[in-house]
């Protein structure tokens, strides 16, 4: 069973943390995951830097350009992910755009990633249709869950076929905002989480944008399976030696 889907079945909320890969430094990367995981986080998603990152606010921006900057490709993050797994158990998913997929290759991309042991895929600008109609069997042959993304505008119907295509979780954007716009959330929101949790969708939601501390971590579980948090983690990392993200995490639960 992959990795996503077994750590889906543990009796608890869970907390998955993104951070871009190769920032702050270009080889901090595997040293990041590590620590994350020493801290008992749930799931990673490493971010691919991209140069035109549309869906990620400022914070998130900055750190890819500072990747970029740094040296980071999608070779080199292979490379450094190619012994991950003899240190590392649990979920990692790789969290970019598809271009760079596209130009890597999206068979040979696929292939790499379950060679070093990556779990699944967020590529925001794939949509599901396309994603069914062309690579969905390149994706599951090389064992990859792709996780899609809704928003309070997604259509109950596109919701639903998200649902029928998905198997792992569903990213609940909390808003129709980019990531790290917000300091909480508000009676809109919460309805729109316990909207789709009444639907009863086959994948559980873990919720993403907005989350950056224990209260707002609370709320956005209330009615989902997890949560992620981003850029909160990014601007610790701009603050705080690597060494020091067990503090971080302690701070949200």
């Amino acid at each position: 069973m992959n990795r996503i889907n077994q750590k889906l079945q543990e009796n608890k909320k869970l907390l998955s943390i993104y951070f871009t890969a190769g920032y702050p430094s270009l080889n901090d990367t595997v040293s990041i995951i590590q620590n994350l995981e020493a801290s008992g986080v749930d799931m990673i998603e490493i971010g691919l830097p991209f140069s035109d990152p549309l869906a990620d606010g400022p914070t998130i921006q900055a750190s890819s350009t500072q990747a970029l900057k740094n040296g980071m490709t999608t070779e080199i993050l292979f490379n450094q992910l190619s012994d991950i797994r003899k240190s590392v158990s649990i979920p990692l998913i790789i969290m970019g755009y598809f271009n760079p997929v596209l130009q890597y290759g999206v068979e040979a991309f696929c292939k790499k990633c379950e060679e070093i042991g990556i779990d699944g895929l967020i590529i925001p600008d794939l949509p599901v249709d396309v994603y069914h109609e062309k690579y969905q069997g390149i994706f599951e042959k090389h064992g990859l869950i792709n996780v899609f993304l809704i928003t309070p505008q997604t259509s109950i119907e596109r919701i639903n076929f998200i649902d029928s295509v998905s198997k792992g979780f569903i990213y609940m954007v909390s808003s129709a905002s980019v990531t790290g716009s917000q300091s909480g959330f508000g009676d809109d929101q919460k309805h729109y989480f316990k909207r789709i949790f009444d639907m009863g969708l086959k994948n559980p939601q873990i919720v993403g944008f907005g989350i950056n501390n224990s209260t707002t971590f609370n709320q956005a579980t209330e009615f989902s399976k997890g949560a992620i948090i981003g850029s909160a983690f990014i601007k610790f990392l701009n603050d705080n030696p690597v060494d020091n993200i067990q503090q971080f995490v302690k701070s949200i639960r």
